[in-house]
């Protein structure tokens, strides 16, 4: 695994974090409990901060990312992701909020200072144009990504077994490197 300082800022891991060797977190990162970090993801916090909650995972390949304060975004916009949040593969995720138990779609984009609230399912293939404000209890698709219907129950309550099966998971990765 690499985990870098960038400017004296050195990642902090929660317990029982999983970083596949591949991937790699630099800078101003703070990992949760729990959270599982995919093959080739790449997280870099270098000109902003980027908080991951507890039993998050983000999945093979994603890039996730932040803006700097400067002429065009005076404050910069870090990245917070939520509590139980799955990140699909390839996903790109910049400089944005998501909620707690909300789904990433493979290959999905999000850009800075969008807001997804708690229990969001954005489909694959979706884009989240800045600013845009996704409200909790749908699922969006698209280019730019609308919402087409509200989740079901059952769909809620997979968001939750998604991330409950990744802890899973990462741990089986964390006993076999014993």
């Amino acid at each position: 695994m690499s985990v870098r300082a960038f400017q004296n800022k050195r990642p902090v891991l929660g317990s029982s974090v999983y970083i596949d060797e591949s991937a790699i977190v630099i800078g101003d990162v703070t990992l949760g409990h729990d959270v599982s970090i995919w093959p080739t993801t790449v997280i870099r916090a270098d000109v902003e901060s980027i908080t991951i909650g507890d039993s998050t995972n983000i999945q093979d390949g994603a890039v996730l990312h932040v803006s700097h304060a400067g002429k065009y975004s005076p404050n910069g916009h870090p990245l917070n992701i939520g509590k139980g949040v799955t990140v699909g593969h390839r996903a790109v995720i910049h400089a944005c909020t998501i909620g707690d138990y909300c789904l990433v779609g493979i290959g999905a984009i999000i850009m800075d200072d969008a807001v997804l609230d708690s229990y969001v399912m954005l489909g694959a293939g979706a884009l989240v144009p800045p600013g845009k404000h996704l409200e909790s209890g749908y699922l969006y698709v698209g280019s730019p990504a609308k919402a087409i219907r509200p989740l079901t129950e059952q769909e809620k309550t997979y968001l939750e077994y998604s991330a409950q099966h990744y802890v899973l998971l990462k741990n089986e990765y964390l006993n076999a490197g014993s």
